[in-house]
């Protein structure tokens, strides 16, 4: 009965211990200790409530005790509704503490809506405490000389609380910079005045109020860097004067293709007459027979006519021969 009954009791503290540490993991009890070590006031079924709607209570909690020792005033509403709404509680609580402590007036729902909307609100406040510089890539302007110019700069900004939300961004900066930029070196005379004069450049553009509709206030524009590029006038001259060249090379083609056209057409039109003068001269034969049978001219006036174009054909052979020999003499 003895090693029944010890067996027994056996069972029973492992039970215990078994429930003890379920107890313990479903209910936070080390957290709600260390919440009423630091003077927050939570009651062990708040914590037992966040478990049931699977709110992680050392996500909420942990906040709101840094809170209260912050001296900031939220509640676990607040820290547990925002965080079932996807936010970081932790970033949240630190962007007011960080304000707080920077004398910053922001309220617990405006830091919660620049959490939700995407932004980081505690860095969004350190930038308003410490001003974040942006530097720029090298923005090419081309003066009305033609001459390419080159600036980098430097912008100072710092952090706008009350835009942050519906705010455009970093990239919206550099972009309307890089805009001003441009402008100011094409509306110079020339790029000497840009190298001499630099500041030109970010007094111009700082005084266009390049930060509106943005999440950030713009306190000043420097030129970090001045570099001459490309002389573009001249650029585009050559390839003016080369695409100009290659219209006359294609007109030039084209009257040449009309001359070769039309002389093709004129020896066309020799080879008809020719053929015509043929024709004509087959015809010959054909009257002198009509003449000869109609008895218009005789026999002997043929035979003369026959006589006299053979001796005709002989003085012109002869004369050839004569040409030649003359033409050899010579070129001796």
């Amino acid at each position: 009965m003895l090693t029944e009954g010890f067996a027994i009791l056996i069972i029973l503290i492992v039970l215990g211990l078994i429930l003890l540490s379920v107890l313990l993991t479903f209910v936070p009890v080390m957290l709600w200790i260390s919440a009423l070590a630091a003077g927050v006031k939570v009651s062990i079924f708040t914590l037992v409530g966040m478990r049931l709607r699977r709110v992680t209570p050392s996500r909420v909690i942990n906040p709101l005790i840094k809170a209260h020792k912050a001296g900031i005033s939220v509640t676990i509403n607040q820290l547990e509704s925002h965080y079932l709404a996807g936010g970081n509680v932790d970033r949240v609580v630190n962007a007011l503490i960080a304000a707080h402590r920077a004398n910053i007036e922001l309220t617990f729902e405006r830091c919660a809506a620049i959490d939700l909307a995407g932004r980081d609100v505690l860095e969004a406040v350190q930038m308003s405490v410490n001003p974040k510089v942006i530097e720029t890539p090298f923005i090419a302007g081309v003066a009305r000389d033609g001459i390419e110019v080159k600036a980098k700069a430097r912008i100072t900004v710092r952090a706008n609380i009350e835009r942050l939300v519906g705010g455009a961004g970093e990239e919206t900066i550099v972009a309307r910079v890089g805009e001003g930029i441009v402008s100011t070196i094409g509306g110079s005379e020339n790029h000497k005045k840009v190298l001499e004069n630099p500041d030109m450049i970010s007094q111009t553009v700082l005084s266009k109020g390049l930060d509106a509709g943005t999440a950030f206030e713009i306190l000043s524009i420097d030129i970090a860097d001045v570099d001459i590029g490309k002389n573009i006038g001249a650029e585009l001259q050559t390839e003016q004067a080369e695409a100009d060249k290659k219209i006359a090379q294609a007109k030039a083609e084209e009257r040449r293709a009309m001359a070769v056209a039309q002389e093709q057409e004129m020896k066309a039109r020799v080879q008809e007459m020719r053929a015509k003068v043929v024709e004509a001269e087959s015809a010959v034969p054909l009257a002198m027979a009509e003449a000869l049978k109609s008895g218009n001219i005789g026999v002997m006036d043929y035979m003369n006519i026959q006589n006299i174009s053979a001796d005709t054909d002989m003085r012109g052979s002869i004369g050839k021969v004569t040409g030649e020999k003359k033409d050899d003499t010579r070129e001796k």
